[in-house]
């Protein structure tokens, strides 16, 4: 996973400087360059008499995105240093004009804040990043709501939700260069969630699952270039489950795309929505893996 160049979308709101906060502590530590954008609707051709208003309707808008980047500026201040570019771009959905824009610019991450409506300190997921989530081709970084109010002074560590499967060893080896690049530890884990209450059989089944799990997550720490932490969180849902364990302030929780989804691009299933849904952590979602 590169951290050269994290884009990050921001709104004249709250939940754009969460966004904005991660994306500038992430640059920091990174060592990479932020770009800050704001996406404005596009213009429009008006014929005749209609053309004046539309050009005054064009120049209000550009005069907002001007004024929405002067507060991303204030927002900022020197937390991500001098390499910051702020630019304005033009799509009628915002979600997909971030698309256009981290394609253009090469980034490498894109990263905003939750969606209105959510509980604090918690994610919920909106248009915007709907969209990021079944189509970018960089991972995306989310924000909790609250995130600006209570943001760490570093990231401390990178928690992978580690699954079994054939994007697995890619996720692993993603999350652990962030780790090298932020210089913090890597832990794996991985969750088992279960039903209360449970017959002698199913007992023995999730014993099984755990043994199975704690071998996966083993072999999955194997060979890294620093130590890498393994645990196996339970609970009756996937919210109690990431309760099963202590969150460092600067925690990164991070999760793989679906299998089902298409390569190289940013896929969310149902088990990473919750997810997502569930952390009191930003989450990152990486793109599938080959």
């Amino acid at each position: 996973m590169r951290l050269d160049n994290v884009l990050s979308g921001f709104i004249a709101e709250p939940r754009g400087r969460d966004g904005l906060m991660l994306a500038a502590l992430l640059a920091r530590q990174a060592g990479g360059r932020l770009t800050v954008a704001t996406v404005q609707p596009p213009a429009r051709s008006a014929p005749g008499p209609a053309r004046a208003e539309e050009s005054a309707w064009r120049a209000y808008l550009d005069e907002q995105a001007e004024a929405t980047l002067d507060k991303a500026r204030a927002a900022v201040g020197e937390l991500a240093g001098d390499d910051v570019d702020y630019v304005v771009h033009h799509h009628k959905a915002s979600g997909r004009g971030l698309l256009e824009l981290a394609r253009g610019r090469g980034a490498d991450v894109v990263v905003i804040g939750s969606a209105p409506g959510g509980g604090k300190g918690r994610i919920s997921v909106g248009s915007t990043a709907d969209q990021l989530l079944h189509a970018s081709s960089v991972p995306v970084l989310l924000a909790p709501r609250g995130y600006a109010e209570v943001q760490p002074e570093a990231f401390e560590r990178i928690t992978l939700a580690y699954r079994r499967g054939p994007c697995a060893d890619g996720a692993v080896a993603s999350a652990a260069r962030a780790a090298v690049r932020l210089d913090v530890p890597l832990r794996l884990v991985t969750l088992l969630v279960s039903s209360g209450r449970r017959v002698k059989i199913e007992e023995d089944m999730l014993d099984r699952l755990r043994e199975l799990a704690s071998a996966d997550l083993a072999e999955a720490a194997k060979g890294h270039r620093r130590r890498v932490s393994v645990e196996v969180l339970e609970g009756r849902t996937v919210a109690q489950a990431l309760a099963a364990t202590s969150w460092l302030p600067g925690d990164l929780l991070v999760c793989a795309s679906s299998d089902s989804g298409p390569l190289r691009r940013v896929f969310l299933g149902d088990t990473s929505l919750k997810i997502v849904r569930a952390s009191s952590r930003p989450v990152m979602i990486l793109t599938r893996q080959q």
